[in-house]
């Protein structure tokens, strides 16, 4: 697997991902020009950073009480 945005080869060790990765996947419906496509992609935690810094308006985060 790698990052999509700078191509960065994400490590695994004995089939196991030893590091987290951003997974997107949409599927685009009937009011877009992609309709019927589903697009998925993955970026490491520095380009997912480096990605939401811009935003105008900030990712809505929360923090998860029970793992």
């Amino acid at each position: 697997m790698r990052c999509n945005a700078c191509g960065k080869q994400i490590y695994f060790d004995k089939g196991i991902m030893k590091e987290d990765v951003f997974e997107a996947a949409k599927e685009w419906g009937y009011f877009s020009e992609k309709d019927t496509e589903i697009h998925r992609f993955n970026l490491c935690e520095k380009c997912y950073d480096n990605i939401v810094s811009g935003f105008i308006i900030p990712v809505d985060k929360s923090i998860k009480k029970e793992i």
